[in-house]
């Protein structure tokens, strides 16, 4: 009898991934408080006890970030390296080309790191390292419960989601991050569970940090239609300022992979530049909610504010580009609150009576820039509304987000996020992800337990066997039960049409050998052309590791079925 694990058997009943999904959340919950715990702990440990140690205020200023770098390099380097940057791209990468594998290490070292990084004033963001903390759980959960390779990468989505929306208090905007960004997938099972997640973070983070949102603003709203326009110039400069920061970050990438020191030791001379930085603009440190919420209020003058601007898009790039840790969503945030201060500053001082005051553009730009950096224009709507939740001044946001996307898809084809994999030579908009069977890989569709024939069986009960099950060709194996051949009709048609006795043949003497085999990694569409080369129909699938290791066989009529599955299932998921 054969078993088939395809995505509606047992192993993918509801009750298991509810129970997968809510574990997710839990974890990402709990995950979130942790990070937030340990970054606080970090700071006090280097800005409070540390700092008593040298008695040159300046000094300090200086050497902590490049204290956090000296621990962040080495800790990244030997530990876990794909800890790197800002994480997103990374996870973004396991979800399209990677059956969602992600090595469960990465939620300790990721953690550590970033703590580290931002806690000693490197200017990075929570939501980089909770989004790969969270997926790299919901990764590590699916393959221990060996759900199919769609539903793991379903889970990494519901772990990215989990901790936006518990970093965030957002479980709406966490929820369209992991299916706007992360699962590029609207069907609704992905819809599903990433929302079981992000709820059950949610409510775990309220429990633990206060029902409260991420900010406090005052009551903004649209003072006239006529500022709607200047609510779209916004958007544009928001697009060029989103793109000169992913210019300067990976030119500072460019700059430090190209010097010749040792990888480990670069996060110091960075943190070096972040620190000098820092004795002119100490609010480029760390994630700098505490001055994006004045800008918010409208307490930052103009001046200030454009100098926060370079300042913070300076110490990002140094930051990530010399081997930091931490995400770019809370800096995008902080420069579009200074891009959009500033300009509301400038626009109530010629037209006071038709523009709202410089706050209103803060909380604006604060969207728009980051719709520009990684064009997630759902989600950057969605989490300023929630982060703030204020509805009033929804039409200056869904107008700057809008026209700040369009731009930015004017001026590169590549986000943020998606660059950094670009330069790897991965492009996963590739047209290759557009055939139904490039998608799917042999793991997902393959039949198991498989019915054999030992190398010693003779031709009688072979013919006995072929007459018994409706298979066109078997896997031969040997008495360790390794995967030694394949024999069927087309080496029986072989036989008979020869002069070869057939008196004590057995199945070692008949079969084909070595065997055309497929791997569970491998896609439809390259065993499609291993099925044409060897003409088989049905051939073993054994691990990349132990060739001779069989895990299930694949056949013409799995293609076919995944193929129709593929087809019927695919506008739904648009």
């Amino acid at each position: 009898m054969r078993v088939r694990v395809p995505l509606n058997g047992l192993i993918e009943k509801t009750p298991i991934l509810v129970s997968l999904s809510l574990c997710i959340g839990v974890g990402a919950g709990f995950g979130a408080y942790g990070f937030r715990w340990l970054i606080g702990f970090v700071q006090h440990v280097f800005w409070k006890q540390g700092a008593s140690l040298v008695p040159l205020a300046f000094l300090n200023t200086l050497l902590i970030p490049a204290a956090g770098g000296a621990l962040v390099g080495p800790l990244v380097y030997f530990l876990a390296r794909e800890t790197k940057g800002h994480g997103v791209p990374e996870v973004m990468l396991a979800v399209a080309e990677e059956q969602g594998r992600m090595r469960f290490r990465v939620v300790f070292v990721k953690a550590l790191a970033s703590a580290l990084c931002i806690g000693t004033g490197g200017s990075a963001g929570r939501e980089g390292p909770i989004v790969q903390i969270g997926s790299a759980l919901g990764s590590t959960l699916g393959l221990l419960a060996k759900v199919p390779v769609e539903i793991v990468r379903t889970l990494v989505a519901a772990g990215a989601a989990g901790g936006i929306s518990a970093t965030f208090n957002a479980p709406i905007a966490g929820v369209f991050f992991a299916l706007e960004v992360i699962l590029r997938d609207f069907s609704a099972r992905a819809f599903s569970l990433v929302v079981l997640a992000s709820v059950t973070a949610t409510v775990i983070s309220r429990a633990l940090l206060g029902q409260n949102p991420a900010f406090f603003v005052p009551p903004y709203e649209l003072l006239s239609p006529w500022e709607l326009v200047f609510y779209a110039g916004l958007g544009v400069l928001a697009a060029l300022v989103a793109r000169a920061f992913t210019w300067s970050l990976y030119r500072c990438e460019d700059l430090f992979d190209a010097w010749r020191f040792p990888e480990y030791l670069k996060p110091v001379m960075g943190g070096l530049g972040v620190g000098a930085l820092g004795l002119v603009f100490p609010q480029v440190f760390g994630v700098g909610y505490e001055t994006l919420e004045v800008a918010l209020r409208g307490h930052l003058t103009l001046l200030l504010m454009g100098g926060l601007l370079l300042a913070k898009i300076a110490a990002t790039s140094l930051t990530l580009g010399s081997g930091g840790s931490g995400g770019i969503f809370s800096p995008s945030l902080f420069m579009g609150a200074m891009l959009g201060g500033a300009l509301g500053s400038f626009f109530h001082l010629f037209f006071p009576a038709i523009t709202a005051p410089s706050g209103a553009y803060a909380l604006v730009g604060m969207g728009a820039v980051f719709a520009g950096a990684a064009r997630t224009p759902i989600t950057s709507i969605l989490i300023l509304f929630e982060m703030t939740g204020d509805y009033r001044i929804i039409l200056p946001l869904m107008t700057a987000v809008g026209i700040s996307s369009l731009v930015s898809h004017f001026l590169s084809r590549e986000t943020i996020y998606t660059l950094k994999l670009h330069r790897r030579g991965i492009d996963i908009d590739k047209p290759a992800h557009s055939d139904p069977l490039a998608r799917i890989r042999v793991g997902d569709v393959m039949v198991h337990p498989v019915v054999t024939l030992d190398a010693g069986l003779p031709l009688p009960a072979i013919l006995e066997r072929l007459h018994r099950h409706p298979f066109t060709s078997f896997p031969v194996t040997d008495g360790n039960n390794a995967v030694v051949g394949i024999l069927g009709y087309p080496e029986l048609r072989e036989l008979l049409t020869s002069e070869r006795p057939a008196g004590d043949l057995r199945a070692g003497d008949l079969m084909r050998s070595p065997p055309p085999v497929c791997y569970p990694d491998e896609t439809l569409t390259e065993v499609m052309e291993k099925f044409r080369v060897s003409g088989a129909g049905r051939l073993p699938v054994v691990a990349r590791e132990e060739p001779t290791r069989l895990l299930g066989v694949i056949s013409h009529s799995d293609l076919v079925a995944a193929y129709q599955r593929a087809v019927l299932e695919k506008p739904r998921s648009r």
